[in-house]
């Protein structure tokens, strides 16, 4: 398994009874690396403030991630810029041993933001860098991209519905 490139492990047996705040910030270096990983023209800004707290066996850590990225336009490649502000709640949990390497987990609604860790220690850079890829627009646009794929020949949603290609059905079956 390789390193992540935004690592930042918390050893478990750090994490005392009460809260403890932390702030991390991705260097140069990761934010290049973190932006091929995830498809960006670039990461310009990645940090993240936060409180790791102990829950029994599982650790909470709530906070905010802040970051400037650019994107690439879906329809035209042209580079859109985006500033992200996020709060964010995960749960690291132990991971759960399974019976076999093919049986599924099945996890509960309040699990979704659920990371299993399986060692001494919690990686929460890898955490802000997966809250970051959730955060980005999955089909960023430039206002003119409508104009650039209908002169393409791109139909818009409304074009290419069921219910629009037989809309016109009804006035056909009068004649």
């Amino acid at each position: 398994m390789t390193t992540p490139e935004f690592s930042r492990p918390v050893r478990i047996d750090t994490i005392g009874e009460g809260p403890r705040q932390l702030g991390i910030e991705a260097e140069a270096a990761e934010r290049v690396d973190l932006a091929r990983r995830f498809g960006l023209v670039a990461i310009d800004r990645l940090s993240a403030d936060f409180t790791l707290s102990r829950k029994g066996a599982d650790i909470a850590m709530d906070g905010t991630l802040s970051a400037a990225v650019t994107q690439a336009c879906v329809a035209t490649g042209e580079p859109i810029e985006a500033v992200i502000d996020a709060p964010f709640a995960l749960i690291f949990r132990p991971q759960i041993d399974a019976a076999g390497a093919e049986e599924e987990i099945e996890l509960d609604a309040d699990e979704l933001d659920v990371i299993f860790y399986d060692s001494s220690a919690i990686d929460v850079g890898e955490a802000v860098a997966e809250t970051l890829l959730l955060n980005l627009d999955p089909y960023p646009r430039t206002p003119d991209a409508e104009a650039v794929l209908r002169q393409a020949g791109v139909k818009s949603e409304e074009e290419v519905r069921p219910l629009g290609a037989l809309a016109g059905l009804g006035e056909m079956l009068k004649k």
